[in-house]
């Protein structure tokens, strides 16, 4: 028997990282993950029990600019009901005594179903990703969300700030290295000034890396630069930039760089934080949650055009970690219900 089935969303692979932040203080405790695409891969090749089962509708992004928002809303609505059909399969079979889900609403709603007690993850309580007609849809769906949401045990927020109800807000949620930034520097061969260019699980980002470099080539300092392009794309950026594709340590890259470029996914923003890495983070333009992720750090779409200042004080800026339990006190909720 399964305790806990771990329900992750493989829309990014920033839920899966966070997860993974709070099941490594498990103990004497089942978990399986159910997830698909770059987060299942991050996961096996870690170790963790995982059935890669989900495949997500991607973004069309052109030039950073979000396209055809309708369409991706429709496909998700169906990539939905395609995830209800399998979390089913899988709850019956594993009858666990949680099921935890982190913004997988297909997996929450079999469980809610069948009296299995459940936990919702997320960073947002509605979409705003489609405006005009269309966003009655979107409406509908957001109204479902709350519903699931209020059925929920618990609904954690890896944020600070007070508890509302069955909302617990625990702060940012981010890995652990037992690594100190000199032996990561020297494991990664940073020995000069480092940026690392990071994308996610997508080429979505594709014009980020390409407009970073273009600006740091023009940049008179000797200056590391790696690129972690993620899963998806396999392209060389010339002789002297090293592309390192996929990696399951992101964090630990993080820490030991000196400046972070990325999209404005939460968890890099919450695992530079943590580590105090400077970092300059642009969102997909139209992507609601990037933008607002993005706005709080002072970042918007348009400082794509000023990446060469930007990329200047990053540099100079001092480092200025801060200390994150949210993967602790996330697990202290669930331990209780399992």
């Amino acid at each position: 028997m399964i305790d806990l089935d771990f329900f992750s969303s493989p829309i990014g692979l920033g839920h899966v990282t966070r997860d993974i932040a709070i099941e490594s203080n498990f103990q004497n405790i089942s978990a399986k993950f159910v997830t698909g695409s770059g987060a299942a891969k991050i996961l096996k090749d870690l170790g963790f029990k995982v059935e890669d089962k989900y495949i997500p509708p991607q973004f069309i992004v052109e030039n950073g600019i979000l396209k055809n928002s309708t369409r991706w809303l429709w496909n998700y609505y169906q990539y939905y009901k395609r995830c209800k059909d399998i979390a089913k399969k899988i709850i019956d079979e594993d009858n666990p005594k949680l099921v935890v889900s982190d913004e997988d609403f297909a997996s929450l709603t079999v469980a809610q179903d069948k009296k299995i007690p459940t936990v919702l993850i997320t960073d947002i309580v509605q979409t705003n990703f489609v405006n005009g007609i269309a966003s009655f849809i979107e409406r509908k769906m957001n109204k479902s969300m709350q519903e699931i949401m209020k059925k929920c045990e618990t609904v954690i927020i890896p944020e600070n700030g007070p508890d509302e109800g069955n909302i617990k807000r625990v702060g940012p949620i981010v890995r652990q290295t037992s690594f100190s930034r000199e032996d990561l520097r020297k494991k990664f061969s940073f020995d000069k000034k480092t940026i690392v260019i990071s994308i996610g699980g997508t080429d979505a980002g594709l014009f980020l890396i390409e407009k970073t470099l273009e600006v740091i080539a023009k940049i008179d300092q000797d200056i590391n630069v790696v690129v972690v392009s993620g899963p998806s794309l396999s392209k060389k950026f010339g002789d002297s930039i090293k592309n390192i594709g996929f990696i399951n340590n992101l964090h630990e890259m993080i820490f030991a760089s000196d400046v972070i470029v990325s999209l404005a996914g939460k968890s890099t923003i919450d695992e530079a934080r943590a580590y105090g890495t400077p970092g300059i983070f642009i969102p997909i333009k139209g992507h609601f949650e990037q933008e607002d992720n993005a706005r709080e750090e002072g970042f918007g779409f348009e400082d794509v055009n000023r990446l060469d200042k930007l990329i200047l004080e990053k540099l100079e800026q001092k480092r200025n970690p801060v200390e994150t339990k949210g993967a602790i006190n996330a697990y202290n909720i669930i331990k209780k219900l399992v």
